[in-house]
């Protein structure tokens, strides 16, 4: 504990000293912590980029294609002009730091736009406030509005007149209400029309434009919304929506597609044939295919069952397709899945290292065996199809859940816990003349990481747990990784533990643990063995029998509920410091 007492005191001695410079600055120092007391604290970026992060959407200025544009989801937008060799944030003071879509205007590639808010449908998604435009290549943005959009899935121009943009708006994740649904401006974004819409979930997740003729445009709305306890991704008015008159008006396509309530929907024209256009769709009880329509969107035929898997298709159900090989279709999922034959089968492809998690892609017109890609790891380049890819590990955009720290000596060790990019170890500081650097970023355990916890009198033992409560004790000396999550009684059901399990470590005893699904744990001995000290602590509701979107759903409807918490668990503990 002399340790643990040693950080506090040199916190404290901290804030005075900067307390002290402030007062002296000032002539009425306010009292206690607040603002003023913190303003000579300045931030330092630790990293780390070893893993980077989740990619929303890449766009490449089609004259100099060594500038890109890097959509995260949870980091704001990223410029280069040498193909990933150096990267600079160019979207910090704006007012989100959640991006969905990225688009250059085809007549003038230094007017960018940028859609707030990620377009999926993730427990851990950020909320933008609208979209943005910039024309100087990302040096300055302006908000062009729709700020209660949130999420935007898609952003179109058309190429015959600038003044012309569509914006393709999911609208909230976790309310109704909003700006939803297809919006269009005549006068550069000044103002917007509200062109195709639905009910209070309903908004529109892509809209596409004929190659050929820029006034046939395809919508995909999508109606859906999220809870803590599920995610209803369908209902009854998602569908595929096709104009011929600029967005005047608009028909259902139903020839051939599902008479059922489908869920997210992604869509792709052919660049070879624009007459063929591709369709993804989700159905109830995680099923759903893949159609394709030979005579622009008028009748349909399924190809296939395959539907992108993982974490579920609010995660993904987006599809590219070559400018190169006619029926040549790429399928963003878990794992990227290729199809050469026009949907009728779906092959993984593999990829050796790479991340997995893909939610962007980008051809080159000019190279066949060109892609760049966009995952939940950051971005990748290939010159030969996906054979090999070069992974850019200087984009320092790992998402975080929560964070922690050690008391190791001579710098103390910063530890979290990320989405889809494990637990992470690194140092606060470093004696290295460069700074800190990847290689100094260590991994403490796989998977999606949660809260981390480090015992303050040994910075060796490092506690670290993946999703759903799958605890573990980690020693840094050896490596070695002790499963150690409570397990119930012969006899008892098993315990729910939610997504992001609350551990805590005694400030009493170093060896005794808390931790908590649906009821709260007590170890003496450092996990090894556990006692549970509560019941259940949660109401006990099931969350099928709960309404969404204003009613009660069927078993065989939408439902998500793969990535999700267990229903009904303790997010969070506490001890009190005085008395044991």
């Amino acid at each position: 504990m002399r340790q643990f007492t040693r950080a506090l005191l040199a916190a404290a001695s901290l804030l005075i000293l900067t307390g002290t410079g402030l007062a002296q600055e000032s002539k009425t120092p306010k009292p206690g912590l607040n603002e003023a007391t913190f303003s000579g604290l300045e931030w330092r970026g630790l990293g780390p980029a070893l893993m980077s992060g989740r990619i929303a959407d890449i766009a490449v200025d089609p004259t100099d294609r060594s500038t890109w544009y890097i959509g995260v989801g949870s980091g704001g937008v990223w410029k280069t002009e040498n193909r990933g060799t150096t990267l600079t944030p160019i979207f910090d003071g704006q007012g989100s730091y959640s991006i969905g879509a990225i688009t250059i205007d085809p007549n003038n590639h230094n007017t960018v736009w940028v859609g707030t808010g990620e377009n999926v449908g993730g427990r851990h998604v950020g909320y933008g406030d609208g979209v943005y435009k910039s024309l100087d290549g990302g040096s300055t943005w302006k908000n062009m509005g729709l700020k209660d959009s949130q999420h935007i899935g898609m952003i179109r121009i058309d190429p015959r007149d600038s003044n012309v943009v569509y914006v393709a708006a999911q609208g909230p994740l976790w309310s109704g209400g909003g700006d939803r649904g297809l919006f269009k401006s005549t006068d550069g974004g000044e103002t917007w029309e509200l062109i195709l819409s639905g009910g209070e979930y309903t908004g529109v997740n892509e809209v596409h434009m004929d190659p050929r003729n820029p006034d046939v445009l395809f919508a995909s709305k999508h109606q859906r919304y999220r809870n803590v306890a599920a995610l209803m991704n369908g209902g009854p008015e998602s569908g595929i929506f096709k104009s011929s008159d600029a967005g005047r008006t608009w028909r259902e396509l139903t020839t051939g597609l599902p008479d059922e309530d489908m869920g997210k929907i992604g869509l792709a024209i052919s660049p070879i044939d624009p007459e063929v256009v591709y369709a993804t769709i989700e159905l109830g009880q995680r099923k759903g295919g893949f159609w394709r329509s030979i005579d622009g969107g008028e009748s349909w035929e399924k190809r296939s069952d395959y539907l992108s898997g993982g974490t579920g298709q609010h995660y993904y159900q987006e599809i590219f397709a070559s400018p190169h090989q006619f029926d040549h279709i790429y399928q963003m999922d878990a794992s990227l899945h290729v199809s050469e034959d026009g949907g009728k089968t779906f092959v993984m492809q593999r990829h050796g290292h790479k991340h997995g998690d893909h939610h962007a892609m980008v051809f080159d017109p000019d190279d066949p065996d060109y892609i760049l890609l966009g995952t939940d790891g950051g971005v990748y380049e290939s010159y030969d199809r996906g054979k090999n890819y070069r992974f850019l590990a200087n984009l320092p955009v790992t998402q975080f859940y929560k964070v922690a720290v050690d008391y190791d000596e001579p710098f103390y060790n910063v530890y979290g816990g990320t989405q889809d990019n494990f637990t992470q170890g690194g140092p606060s500081r470093t004696d290295n003349v460069n700074g800190i650097r990847n290689s100094d970023w260590f991994i403490t355990l796989f998977s999606d990481g949660h809260q981390p916890a480090v015992d303050p009198t040994d910075p060796d033992i490092v506690y670290s747990e993946w999703q759903q409560g799958n605890l573990v004790r980690f020693d840094r000396k050896t490596g070695e990784i002790v499963y150690i999550q409570p397990q119930p009684e012969a006899g008892e059901i098993r315990d729910r533990f939610n997504w992001d399990s609350p551990i805590l470590i005694s400030p009493h005893n170093p060896a005794t643990l808390y931790f908590a699904g649906e009821r709260v744990w007590r170890s003496n001995d450092r996990g090894d063995s556990w006692t549970p000290i509560s019941g259940d602590l949660s109401h006990g509701k099931d969350r099928l029998k709960e309404p969404m979107m204003g009613r009660v759903w069927s078993f065989d409807a939408a439902w998500d509920l793969w990535a999700m918490s267990d229903f009904g668990t303790v997010t969070s503990l506490s001890e009190s410091p005085r008395v044991e």
